[in-house]
C-alpha cells in the first residue's frame, strides 16, 4: 500500500485539464463534420448523398450538417470524388433544446446523475462510464452518480428508447424531484439514429420525455459528455450555431 502512495505522489495529477485548460491528449475526439460551402449545387448534392443517415442536406452551394444524426461514418471526409468537408476536431458539441431552462446557481456545483440505457447499442453508455474514471474524474467538477432517480438532478439517457424502455423511462423521470434536467447523449437518443423511428423504437428521448440538452456523437467522446453536463450547470456555453445552418433555416444569424 505504501508503494502505491509513493508512486502516486511521484506521478502527480493525471486528470484531464478540461475545462480549466485545453485538452492536449491525443485521440480524445473523432471530430465531426461541419457546415461546408462548396463550388456548385451539384457538389452540395453529391456530398449530401454520401450520408447514410440524412445528416447532411444540400442548400444551394452549401451543405448543412444535422449533428444529431451524424454517426461518424467518415464517408463525407474520405470520398476523394467529393469536395473536402469542413471538419471540427473538437468535442464541445452539446447544445440546449427549446425546452431548456437555466438551473439556479445553487444547483451548479453539486449535481447527481442517473444513467438510463434506453435501448442503446452500448457504445454511448461505455463512453458515459468513462467520465467517472480517474482521467476524466467528473467528481472534481461536482458531478456524482446516484443509483436512484429520487436523488437525481440530471437524467442522462442513451438510446432511441425501445418499446420496452418507454414506461421505465417515464417512471424514472417522474420519480426525479424538481428542478430536474434531461441530457440526451448520442445520435440515437437525439434523433433515433440508425434504429428509429421504427416499429420497435422512438425517434429519440424527446418523443417520451422533455429533453434539455443534447450531446451529438455516435458515440460522443467523454469530454463531449462532460461539456453537456457543464452546460446543464451553466458553467460552459453551448456549441455555436453556424451561419450556414441559420441561413438554411431562414433564421437570422
Amino acid at each position: 500500500m505504501a508503494g502505491w502512495v509513493i508512486k502516486g505522489a511521484r506521478t502527480g495529477i493525471r486528470s484531464s485539464a478540461y475545462p480549466a485548460g485545453p485538452e492536449t491528449a491525443i485521440g480524445v475526439s473523432p471530430g465531426m463534420p461541419g457546415d461546408t460551402a462548396v463550388d456548385s449545387p451539384s457538389d452540395a448534392e453529391g456530398l449530401a448523398s454520401l450520408c447514410p443517415t440524412g445528416a447532411m442536406t444540400a442548400h444551394d452551394v452549401s451543405v448543412v450538417v444535422d449533428r444529431g444524426r451524424c454517426v461518424h461514418c467518415f464517408r463525407c471526409a474520405q470520398d476523394a470524388r467529393m469536395p473536402a468537408v469542413a471538419w471540427d476536431p473538437g468535442f464541445e458539441w452539446a447544445t440546449y433544446t427549446d425546452a431548456y431552462q437555466a438551473l439556479h446557481a445553487a444547483f451548479s456545483r453539486s449535481l447527481h446523475i442517473r444513467f438510463v440505457d434506453a435501448g442503446a447499442c452500448g457504445a454511448c453508455m461505455s463512453e458515459a462510464r468513462q467520465v467517472n474514471n480517474p482521467y476524466y474524474n467528473m467528481h472534481r467538477l461536482g458531478f456524482f452518480i446516484t443509483p436512484t432517480p429520487r436523488n437525481a438532478d440530471i437524467l442522462l439517457v442513451a438510446g432511441p428508447v425501445s418499446d420496452a424502455m418507454r414506461d421505465p423511462l417515464r417512471k424514472t423521470y417522474a420519480a426525479m424531484p424538481p428542478p430536474k434536467r434531461v441530457v440526451a447523449i448520442g445520435a440515437c437518443a437525439i434523433s433515433g439514429g440508425v434504429f428509429g423511428p421504427s416499429y420497435a423504437s422512438a425517434a429519440g428521448v424527446k418523443d417520451i420525455i422533455p429533453v434539455d440538452v443534447i450531446v451529438p456523437g455516435c458515440p460522443p467522446p467523454p469530454l463531449a459528455i462532460l461539456h453537456g453536463l457543464l452546460l446543464v450547470a451553466g458553467r460552459k456555453p453551448p456549441a455555436p450555431r453556424s451561419s450556414l445552418a441559420a441561413r438554411a433555416d431562414g433564421r437570422p444569424e
